[in-house]
């Protein structure tokens, strides 16, 4: 049986539960998302998996996923961080919630971690992530502004919202 998602209503109050593929556009779905930096103040940004449906191949947060019926939010990103990048007994900190209304119809809650690991320490699923790269601040504009399609829409909001 395929795992299903929580909808919620425009209050993020859960209202049902669908197989994310019968999922319609006016359907909203709660996302948790981890914004990873280290004590050097360097970002860690996931390259999404060609085989992902949604942003294939492109850079994004470190971690994020659809909650699942049973989860909330923290328990979610704490399940993610384990299953993508193999962050083990993290305790983020919580963040913001944003309510995302593109082609995609969410809310995300944010979550920040400091870890100071190199990128061979990050045990990487393969069928989830790509690649993990270290960015500083400057480097992630930079490469935003010469090729925005490297990443995901929402990537220069979050270096304004986050890199302050």
């Amino acid at each position: 049986m395929k795992p299903k998602i929580i909808i919620v209503d425009e209050e993020d109050n859960i209202i049902g539960c669908k197989e994310r593929e019968t999922a319609v556009l006016e359907d909203i779905y709660r996302v948790s998302a981890l914004w990873v930096t280290n004590s050097q103040g360097k970002i860690l940004l996931a390259k999404r998996a060609l085989t992902k449906s949604h942003s294939p191949g492109e850079w994004g947060p470190a971690v994020a996923g659809t909650v699942e019926k049973g989860e909330e939010y923290l328990g979610n990103i704490i399940k993610e961080a384990e299953e993508e990048i193999g962050l083990k007994d993290i305790v983020p900190q919580v963040g913001s919630k944003e309510r995302t209304r593109t082609r995609y119809n969410y809310f995300c809650q944010w979550y920040f971690l400091v870890v100071d690991k190199t990128l061979d320490e990050f045990v990487i699923d393969e069928s989830e992530v790509a690649e993990v790269r270290w960015f500083t601040k400057d480097e992630l504009q930079k490469e935003i502004q010469a090729d925005p399609t490297k990443f995901l829409k929402s990537m220069q909001h979050l270096v304004e919202l986050f890199c302050k």
